[in-house]
C-alpha cells in the first residue's frame, strides 16, 4: 500500500506517492492559478494525484490515505479550512471535495501546511524516532509546527503552534499580523535582510556593498562576515541573537526532544548552527543543570509537506 501527500499552496499544488517508511516514490505539481473557482482547484488536487498516481505505476485501490497540506486554520476533524487569507477561502470543506473526487475509496486527511512539514520532518527526516519534535521554517516569514507524544498540536482552535508571532521585542517592528516585535520580523529571511539594510546604511564601507550589488538577500551578511568584514559579522551576530531567543522562548515553553529548524539561511550550516546552539544552551532554563533539546537541521527541504500530508495516513490504516 501507498499514500499520496498534497501540499497545496497560493502559487503551486504538488503532490507526490509515499510508501509506508516515508520514503517519496514520485512527484508533480501544477500552477495554483488562483484567482479561481474552489471547485476547480479542488479537481485539480484530484486530477493531479491521480497523475501522479499513474505515473509511479500504482492503482486507486493500492492507495491507503490521501493526505492535504494547506495554509491557513484548518480542523482537521471536520476537513474544513476555516480561514486562508492568500485564497480567500473561508469554511471551504476541503475534505469533502476531494474525498468526492475518489468516491471515498481511501480516506482523506487535511492539516495545516506547516503541521505537515514538521511531521514530515518527525516521520522521515531530521526528527525521526523522538516522541516530542519542533520545526521551525526559516522564510519569508516563520513557519512552526510541534509534535507532542507523537501526534500534531492544533490548538483548541486549530491555530496554536504559531511561534512566528510570539513577540520578542516589545513595541518593535511592525508584523503583518499587526503586532510589533514579532518573532519573524527578526529571525526571518525577510528580518535578516532588513538588518542587512540597515547595516549596510550605516557602514558605507562594508563588503557588503560589494557582494550585493544592487540586491540585498539573506547570504550577502554571511558572505561577507566569512571574509572578515566586521559590519557583516554583526548582521549575523544579531540575527543569531534574535533566532536564539525565540527558539529559547520555545524550548522554555515546550521542552521537545529535537527543535529542527529549515529554510534557506540553513545552508549556512555550521555558520549558523554553531554559535545558535552556544547562545539558546547558555539561556535556555535549567542549563547546564538538566538535559536540554537537541537543535538540528532539517533534512527533508521542499518534499517534508508532501511526505508528512501523505503520512497522516498511517493513523488511519
Amino acid at each position: 500500500m501507498v499514500y499520496i501527500g498534497v501540499d497545496l499552496g497560493g502559487t503551486n499544488i504538488k503532490a507526490g506517492v509515499v510508501d509506508s517508511d516515508g520514503q517519496l516514490i514520485r512527484q508533480s505539481s501544477i500552477p495554483t492559478a488562483y484567482p479561481r473557482s474552489t471547485e476547480e482547484i479542488c479537481d485539480d488536487i484530484v486530477m493531479l494525484s491521480r497523475h501522479v498516481l499513474e505515473q509511479s505505476g500504482f492503482s486507486v485501490n493500492q492507495v491507503a490515505g490521501l493526505g492535504i497540506g494547506c495554509p491557513g486554520i484548518i480542523n482537521p476533524n471536520t476537513g474544513v479550512v476555516e480561514y486562508w487569507s492568500n485564497l480567500s477561502w473561508r469554511n471551504v470543506p476541503l475534505q469533502r471535495y476531494v474525498a468526492d473526487g475518489f468516491r471515498d475509496v481511501f480516506p482523506v486527511l487535511i492539516e495545516n501546511d506547516a503541521n505537515v512539514a514538521a511531521y514530515g520532518e518527525f516521520y522521515a527526516g531530521s526528527a525521526k524516532g523522538v516522541d516530542s519534535a519542533i520545526v521551525i521554517t526559516i522564510g519569508t516569514g516563520i513557519g512552526s509546527g510541534v509534535i507532542i507524544n507523537s501526534k500534531i498540536l492544533n490548538g483548541h482552535f486549530y491555530g496554536g503552534g504559531e511561534f512566528g508571532h510570539m513577540v520578542i521585542q516589545h513595541g518593535g517592528r511592525l508584523c503583518t499580523c499587526g503586532r510589533y516585535g514579532c518573532f519573524e520580523t527578526y529571525a526571518s529571511a525577510t528580518g535578516l535582510i532588513n538588518l542587512t539594510r540597515e547595516e549596510m546604511e550605516r557602514s558605507p564601507g562594508s563588503l557588503m556593498h560589494k557582494l550585493a550589488d544592487g540586491e540585498v538577500n539573506g547570504r550577502i551578511a554571511f558572505d561577507a562576515m566569512k571574509q572578515g568584514d566586521k559590519a557583516g559579522t554583526r548582521v549575523v551576530d544579531l540575527f543569531i541573537g534574535y533566532l536564539a531567543c525565540g527558539i529559547t522562548n520555545i524550548i522554555n515553553a515546550l521542552q521537545p526532544e529535537v527543535l529542527s529548524i529549515g529554510g534557506g539561511v540553513c545552508n549556512e550550516g555550521d555558520a549558523l548552527l554553531l554559535p545558535l546552539r552556544e547562545k539558546v544552551f547558555r539561556e535556555v532554563y535549567g542549563s547546564p543543570f538538566l538535559q536540554s533539546t537537541e537543535i538540528r537541521i532539517c533534512t527533508l527541504g521542499n518534499d517534508a509537506g508532501i511526505i508528512g500530508a501523505a503520512m497522516m495516513g498511517i493513523e488511519v490504516v
